[in-house]
């Protein structure tokens, strides 16, 4: 082996380009040619199906405006309203491929989505390209590594959830910053990786913190790795370091979900959940996944109920599969690498480990794959580079599981929900063969490639080609399944796309504030026209939504659809008119009180004649306490007549409000709510208008009364009414209410993210703290340095890349080699000629 590595190091380098350039190329290119079909049939956009279409291009278009417009506290356009930088923080806010978008006007945004999956594609091809190359002698197979993790079976499920590819971008960045301050003591690195990584998506940066836990450790059983209490130290230093400069977005975000029921206490797993996953079929499912392309996330097959819908379930490496990983496993004894990729998949069967990725919650998810995923493409770029390794035992186990998961899910008898009998365990036979058949082909292409071209000089080449070509033909079937199931590209073009900003709202002053109602329709329909509405698909908005929707019966997990029977509910909230689609039949009456006032884009409105402008006063109060008494379908009838209030707010305010101490269940009706609002109409404001800091509104009234405002209550608001602080009072437990003296009066409110700003001065410090350790770690190597001759920091570039080559090559080489193992490859003219190859 070590005449081997001789011979290539002295090899005379002829290739023109570097091989990460190569590996985004070649992946760009690829990802271009799966993309392009979608993009020409759908003249220029890009579209998929599900969240992809109803989340991510609405939220896209929508943050792009209010960057560019600088409105990046308060979002009026999300749900009921929502702390923009907290909400989008998740999505999209500090993912360099959004602020790529910037430099371009509103229109042309759906148009970049495609573009940017492509950018993404190629960066994950670079990133990962970078990491395994640490561990592979040549450039090659360092490609072929990295072409398999960015068209992995992970990669391409998450098209549906494309804000997941930047974790996949970076997250290599922290196993190269865990190396470099290990291996060669580069100082910094692996901080600002923690800090990019955390920044980027904090939400995949608990997982990945549990996951770089487990590297070090593991990573650490290798003596030659290097690791030292020192450098242990300067670990958890910098991880410490990278955190503070993250904090800036971190602690905004963190504060946003504290208290969010999906991240409660409620939420986690316990008892045998821990131990046991509560459907048998979800172990079978986690290792179907190794062997078979990804199946899309809203209708699996193989096991239809395994509960893992959108839950980012895949692990396959297109063309290869778990070959070169299987292959790997068989061979080492011992190595780190071995342990970490067991470890991972224990992980995965246990629920409890497998939920430590996103903080123990009792939902399944699986999107912590891709990490081990980069590890399954090292592991198989190593397989493929080491002659020593026999890859077809590999391959034998791929076909032996391909084979195991078609007999026993398209061939086992069962029956039909009616009673019949059928062949197979699967939803859809047609798309279940067809995912069979494009593993069944990757079996049959590996093995040819690694039996038949093994030491032809064609074999890197070939599967470089063969890695890319699957990778984008399985990325063409599979956008192409998705689309079956998708939104049709005419009506995301010609209504829900030509609506932002176009839709006429008859004789109505533009600075008005209301909200719109969309009926039965298109997820976020409202978001893409960009009107502020009620119906809201967004996962993170403030607590005070998610609490107040449940309190008046309407269901909030990740979607506010609050029904038509909940009538009420909508003067409350200043909605005025409804939007429903021309299809619809006896639309006139879904709810009392709404004629029919235009129609455009395919839909008709319907005018609310019990519309309340945004800002509305009250002179009657009632407790929490009583409020808590009526139904949950009538209590915002309730809200209507009184303004709810806690005990003390409400003994803050008696001597303006008069206070309801029963409720009268005959008024709770259409014609109670007619009456109601006619009182509320009685002390509405002039005006009312948001900006980029908060909102103001004008009044002139005959009396005292707590004006009410239909926007989420939040830390971060503060109020002065005629330019005096006031108390900001939680009103009908969601929302904000001031008092208002009679007469004219100007109110104020005015928003700053909660965390912002003490988060911006952690960063600040942690800057401070990293350029000083930097500093002080700078003059201990020059004292170093002049204590050694040649120290390592004035070594050559070439020679210190050839030391860490070569020390990755130890750590990946089975410590105790079975005795085939051990024996060096002959130096055949043949081999020399391979040899020769594989270094251009």
């Amino acid at each position: 082996m070590q005449s081997e590595q001789t011979q290539i190091h002295t090899q005379p380098a002829r290739r023109k380009l570097p091989g990460w350039l190569l590996a985004f190329g070649i992946a760009l290119l690829a990802a271009g040619i799966m993309f392009l079909p979608f993009i020409i049939y759908e003249k220029g956009n890009f579209f998929f199906f599900g969240d992809f279409n109803v989340q991510q291009i609405p939220f896209y278009r929508m943050a792009h405006d209010a960057v560019r417009s600088g409105e990046v506290l308060w979002n009026s356009y999300t749900d009921l309203g929502a702390n923009f930088i907290a909400s989008y923080s998740f999505y999209l806010l500090f993912s360099p491929f959004f602020w790529l978008t910037l430099p371009f006007p509103s229109e042309m945004v759906p148009y970049l989505m495609a573009p940017l999956l492509m950018l993404k594609t190629a960066s994950m091809a670079l990133t990962s390209y970078f990491y395994i190359r640490r561990f592979v002698r040549t450039d090659e197979y360092a490609i072929i590594g990295s072409l398999c993790y960015a068209f992995s079976g992970f990669a391409t499920y998450n098209i549906f959830f494309n804000h997941f590819h930047e974790a996949m971008v970076f997250f290599p960045l922290l196993l190269i910053g865990v190396e470099e301050l290990v291996q060669n003591r580069r100082r910094g690195v692996f901080a600002l990786a923690v800090a990019v990584n955390c920044i980027v998506n904090y939400w995949f940066f608990i997982g990945e913190v549990v996951f770089v836990v487990l590297y070090v450790f593991l990573r650490m059983t290798d003596r030659s790795w290097g690791m030292t209490v020192k450098r242990f130290c300067a670990v958890a230093l910098e991880s410490v370091l990278g955190l503070c400069l993250a904090m800036v977005v971190l602690l905004p975000s963190v504060l946003a979900i504290m208290g969010n029921p999906r991240t409660t206490s409620d939420n986690l797993l316990y008892g045998w959940n821990f131990w046991i996953y509560s459907t048998v079929q979800r172990i079978p499912q986690i290792l179907q996944t190794l062997f078979f392309p990804p199946e899309l996330p809203s209708r699996p097959n193989f096991f239809p109920d395994g509960g893992a819908k959108w839950s980012s379930l895949s692990a396959w490496l297109p063309l290869f599969g778990v070959s070169g990983t299987a292959a790997f496993l068989l061979a080492a004894r011992r190595s780190w690498l071995k342990k970490l990729l067991f470890t991972c998949l224990f992980m995965a069967l246990v629920p409890g480990l497998n939920s430590a990725f996103i903080l123990f919650n009792n939902s399944y998810y699986a999107r912590w794959f891709y990490m081990p995923v980069l590890l399954m493409c090292l592991a198989t770029a190593t397989a493929l580079e080491r002659r020593d390794i026999d890859y077809v035992r590999g391959v034998r186990w791929y076909a032996g599981g391909v084979l195991l998961f078609m007999v026993a899910c398209g061939l086992t008898p069962s029956k039909t929900s009616e009673g019949e009998w059928k062949l197979g365990l699967m939803e859809e036979p047609i798309r279940f063969w067809l995912v069979c058949l494009i593993a069944v082909c990757c079996v049959a292409l590996t093995l040819w490639i690694v039996r038949q071209l093994r030491r032809n000089p064609a074999f890197v080449r070939t599967a470089i080609a063969l890695t890319a070509a699957v990778g984008c033909l399985h990325g063409m079937f599979f956008i192409g399944s998705g689309r079956l199931y998708g939104t049709s590209g005419s009506f995301l073009r010609e209504r829900a796309l030509a609506g932002y900003d176009s839709i006429a709202f008859p004789g109505e002053d533009e600075d008005e504030f209301f909200r719109l109602d969309l009926y039965n329709t298109l997820d976020n329909l409202g978001m893409y026209w960009h009107v502020p509405n009620i119906q809201a698909f967004h996962s993170i908005v403030p607590n005070s939504i998610m609490e107040f929707y449940p309190y008046v019966g309407v269901k909030r997990d990740v979607s506010s659809k609050p029904e038509v029977n909940n009538y009420a509910l909508r003067p409350l909230l200043s909605v005025k008119y409804l939007a429903v689609s021309q299809s619809e039949k006896d639309a006139e009456n879904l709810m009392p009180g709404y004629t029919f006032s235009f129609s455009q884009f395919g839909y008709d409105f319907y005018e609310n004649e019990n519309y309340l402008p945004m800002g509305f006063g009250y002179t009657t109060g009632v407790r929490q306490s009583v409020l808590d008494t009526a139904p949950l379908s009538l209590r915002a009838n309730v809200m209507l007549e009184a303004v709810g209030l806690s005990e003390e707010a409400m003994e803050r305010n008696a001597d303006i409000l008069t206070e309801l101490e029963s409720i009268d269940y005959a008024s709770l009706n259409a014609s109670g709510m007619e009456e109601a609002v006619e009182e509320r109409r009685q002390y509405t404001c002039d005006t009312f208008a948001f900006d980029k800091t908060g909102f103001t509104a004008t009044c002139d009234l005959d009396e005292d009364v707590l004006m009410f405002f239909s926007v989420p209550y939040d830390s971060g608001w503060s109020a002065t009414v005629n330019g005096e602080p006031v108390v900001i009072e939680k009103a009908s437990v969601g929302f904000m209410a001031v008092r208002v003296p009679a007469g004219e009066a100007e109110i104020r409110f005015e928003y700053m993210t909660p965390g912002l700003i003490p988060g911006a001065f952690v960063s600040a410090g942690g800057l401070v703290l990293l350029g000083v350790y930097l500093l002080v770690m700078r003059r201990q190597d020059r004292r170093a340095a002049a204590a050694d001759p040649v120290p390592a920091s004035f070594r050559s570039l070439r020679e210190h890349r050839e030391e860490s080559i070569q020390s990755a090559q130890t750590v990946l080489t089975p410590e105790s080699p079975a005795p085939a193992l051990e024996q060096p490859e002959p130096e055949t003219p043949d081999g020399k000629e391979e040899q020769d190859h594989e270094t251009e």
